[in-house]
């Protein structure tokens, strides 16, 4: 079966005033089930390439498709109902709401998703159990851990079971404990067939990664999926959504 591509950039690139070029028209597929890493240091052109492919900015040229759609076709609320669908995003600070308990963090992840109110807390619940935190419905941000809170943080961004999960420097605020387990996590939800993009600078967690996608100065420098589908190693594993999906 040929896999489908559930981001594609083509000669994207994105340029600010003053003639600052965050990314250089850049080519890249991101295909369903893949677990990959994008890499590189500060100012490589990761952060802008994560926007683009959440549907948070649009390229100043070439094209950006996500699950099939042109971003630039679409308007900012058909982006809107894009990534309510379709995306899940997981940040290093957690962006959990202070003085509210677990479930209504996670059920927050539906509010722009037109779910009623009794299903989306039926629902969170659902997504906690599944990342380990059952015990922790009622728990406050200040209550939990860091590695609790990242969780939680998962848990809200795949409550609308979106195609695609970007987590950006997921493991950047946790020891090294939480966050190892963090990344375990990250592997047990793409073994159960979601898309999931690492967005980080660490060496050592892209490497632990079926594919790695190296940028510098706004272009990709290396793409080890290229390099192995030129013979050197076999590529990863394409897992379809309707085959894992049981955790």
């Amino acid at each position: 079966m040929t896999p489908t591509a559930v981001i594609e950039l083509r000669d994207a690139a994105k340029s600010y005033a003053g003639g600052v070029h965050a990314l250089r028209e850049v080519n890249l597929t991101v295909e369903e089930g893949e677990l990959l890493a994008v890499v590189g240091p500060s100012g490589s052109g990761k952060s802008t390439v994560l926007n683009l492919m959440g549907t948070l900015d649009r390229p100043t040229s070439g094209v950006v498709r996500v699950t099939g759609y042109d971003v630039s076709e679409l308007s900012d609320s058909g982006l809107s109902a894009l990534r309510a669908r379709d995306i899940g995003f997981v940040f290093q600070h957690f962006h959990l709401a202070a003085g509210r308990d677990a479930v209504s963090n996670v059920a927050d992840g539906l509010l722009y998703a037109g779910v009623p109110v009794k299903e989306r807390r039926a629902r969170a619940k659902e997504a906690l159990a599944k990342v380990g935190l059952d015990h922790r419905f009622t728990h406050t941000p200040n209550e939990l851990s860091g590695g609790e809170k990242q969780r939680v943080a998962i848990a809200r961004a795949l409550v609308g079971n979106p195609r695609v999960l970007l987590a950006d420097e997921p493991t950047g605020a946790l020891d090294s404990a939480s966050g190892a387990l963090v990344m375990e996590l990250l592997r047990e939800l793409n073994a159960c067939g979601t898309t999931v993009c690492v967005i980080t600078h660490d060496n050592e967690i892209a490497n632990s990664l079926p594919r790695q996608v190296r940028f510098k100065d706004g272009a990709i420098v290396s793409d080890s999926r290229a390099r192995a589908r030129t013979g050197s190693s076999a590529g990863p594993r394409v897992v379809s959504r309707t085959e894992g999906r049981g955790w």
